[in-house]
């Protein structure tokens, strides 16, 4: 056999080349391209493709829009939970605020009150708040935040912007205790402004608003003990000129509290109890709720007359009759 005859056969099969294929496959989509921008050749194609992956799209985007509902869906949630809890934190702050300046208004009324009670006094007179109540059952006293430091002594009166709470009656350095009209062991003497009746009013003490609240035949007993709150004009007789309403003021005659200061308002008066009539009344003041008071202090007196220098009275004027001439006989 001729070696000319003889033929190598490659290991590997060689076809088109690589850049070849690649350059064809370029014009190819060149061509598709220009054709499509030209004549629109893909877009039914294009159209049918979408419509037939629309339902693959659809599945495949809904866990996606499910997860951004639950995220947008919480988050709002929160956003309005801490929205609403600021609500409440400024609803509650206007209510405190709203009660705060309630409370201001009524201060500054009650303030106002007094300044119009110490001008129309004319005397000095000392501003106090009430600190606590005499925790003791059988008495009505109160304890104020002044005392003998800030002028103030044993006797004087209580006031607040509508009448007379009470009088002093136990002084400290810096406190000061002061026993109520209504306690049953207080006295004030007083004037009905319409008549000018003069009586006493006690302290009603604890116990029953009023003789009405009980049995005719009961109400000797407990005539002491009317009630809490509550005063009883004691020693005016049954006939006197005095009815339901009727505003009796401080007289004056006891020497302890100034003329004029209102003390209390007549409820009821039953003038079938005997000689005296037996009147329960209602305090003007603000006996167990007024918290800003002003202590009063007493008139001051004019000195007394010079003493002659023997320290004897000067001699009556002798009558003329007892007067004889010289010269008469007896």
């Amino acid at each position: 056999m001729p070696v000319s005859d003889f033929q190598t056969r490659p290991v590997f099969k060689r076809g088109v080349s690589a850049k070849v294929r690649l350059l064809a496959y370029v014009a190819i989509c060149l061509v598709i391209l220009v054709a499509d921008l030209r004549f629109r050749y893909t877009d039914s194609l294009r159209e049918s493709l979408h419509t037939g992956t629309l339902p693959m799209l659809t599945i495949a985007s809904e866990p996606v829009k499910l997860l951004g509902n639950a995220t947008e869906h919480f988050s709002g949630l929160a956003d309005l939970q801490e929205e609403n809890a600021r609500l409440h934190q400024r609803q509650s702050e206007g209510i405190e605020r709203l009660m705060r300046f309630d409370e201001l208004e009524r201060e500054n009324a009650n303030l106002r009150g007094l300044l119009g009670m110490r001008k129309k006094m004319r005397v000095k007179s000392v501003a106090a708040e009430v600190l606590y109540n005499v925790p003791d059952s059988t008495a009505r006293k109160i304890i104020l935040d002044q005392g003998k430091d800030a002028g103030i002594a044993h006797g004087l009166a209580v006031v607040d912007a509508e009448g007379v709470l009470g009088q002093v009656t136990r002084v400290y350095p810096t406190q000061a205790e002061v026993t109520l009209i209504t306690d049953r062991n207080q006295a004030i003497s007083v004037q009905v402004v319409r008549s000018g009746l003069r009586g006493v009013v006690f302290g009603a003490g604890h116990g029953l608003r009023s003789l009405k609240d009980i049995p005719s035949r009961w109400q000797q007993v407990v005539q002491s003990d009317i009630g809490s709150g509550s005063l009883e004009l004691r020693f005016v007789l049954a006939n006197a000129d005095i009815q339901p309403k009727d505003i009796l003021v401080t007289s004056g005659l006891d020497g302890m509290f100034l003329p004029g200061l209102p003390v209390a308002e007549v409820e009821s008066v039953d003038r079938e109890a005997g000689a005296f009539a037996r009147i329960a009344c209602r305090p003007l003041g603000g006996v167990e709720k007024s918290v800003r008071v002003l202590v009063l202090g007493r008139v001051e007196l004019p000195p007394p007359p010079p003493r002659p220098e023997t320290g004897e009275p000067p001699p009556f004027p002798a009558s003329p009759k007892a007067v004889r001439q010289p010269g008469e006989e007896g």
